[in-house]
């Protein structure tokens, strides 16, 4: 009997990047429909459960985009976004939540938001505390081709197509991670510490484009003390 083994190659368009980017942010530096930076996961499967967690720090007080992946059934499959400093709304297909966070000082925040398709639960952690627990979208699954952006959402039913600058985000986003399960508040940390990846999105092995005027710098400010005591560490 002949053994026969199929072997699955990822391909990255040429305008793609794939690079470790440990110590480097993205600058937002406008607001406008055309600045984003694209994410091409390295696994590809519908996913039932779902964590995102990042390195956000702005000055807005208006709402903005951090994250949306968009599929071809569904503009909104997964989304995160500020509604106001200390209000945070998610959206899972055609569900939506909002959050309230404690009030805090201009500073990097680590936010992380699962979502599990079993029971619906979605969680939001902020610098390591987790919020009231909302549920959304139970039994729904994100199948189907994504388009996923960082500082934009997805617009109409334009599937990976135009934004809109009324929900562009203006500032600084790092430490990009997404898995195909739900973090426990053991991961959580570890993630916040720097010690734990994404398994389908990783900043240690990020595919990306950059569009519009989106800069990539280096990390020059962290956040120190109180219950973090290393938000975006390592710092250079």
């Amino acid at each position: 009997m002949e053994l026969c083994v199929l072997l699955f190659l990822v391909v990255i368009p040429a305008s793609l990047a794939q690079e470790d980017l440990e110590g480097k942010v993205f600058i937002f530096p406008i607001e406008g429909s055309a600045d984003h930076v694209i994410l091409k996961p390295t696994i590809t499967k519908p996913l039932q459960k779902v964590s995102v967690c990042l390195n956000s720090y702005s000055d807005l007080s208006r709402p903005y985009s951090l994250f949306s992946l968009a599929t071809t059934e569904s503009k909104n499959a997964f989304v995160f976004f500020s509604n106001s400093p200390n209000l945070y709304s998610v959206t899972v297909n055609v569900q939506q939540v909002n959050i309230r966070t404690d009030s805090d000082s201009l500073n990097w925040r680590h936010i992380c938001v699962t979502w599990d398709s079993d029971t619906g639960v979605v969680q939001l952690w902020v610098n390591g505390k987790l919020y009231p627990r909302k549920v959304l979208s139970k039994g729904f699954s994100i199948d189907g081709e994504t388009s996923i952006v960082l500082g934009q959402t997805h617009n109409n039913n334009n599937y990976g197509g135009k934004f809109a600058s009324s929900m562009s985000f203006v500032g600084e986003i790092s430490d990009v991670h997404m898995w195909d399960f739900v973090l426990t508040p053991r991961d959580i940390q570890k993630v916040i510490s720097g010690d734990r990846y994404g398994n389908v999105i990783s900043w240690k092995s990020l595919v990306y484009e950059m569009k519009g005027e989106v800069l990539l710098q280096p990390k020059l400010q962290c956040k120190s003390g109180g219950s973090v005591s290393s938000v975006c560490t390592p710092c250079y």
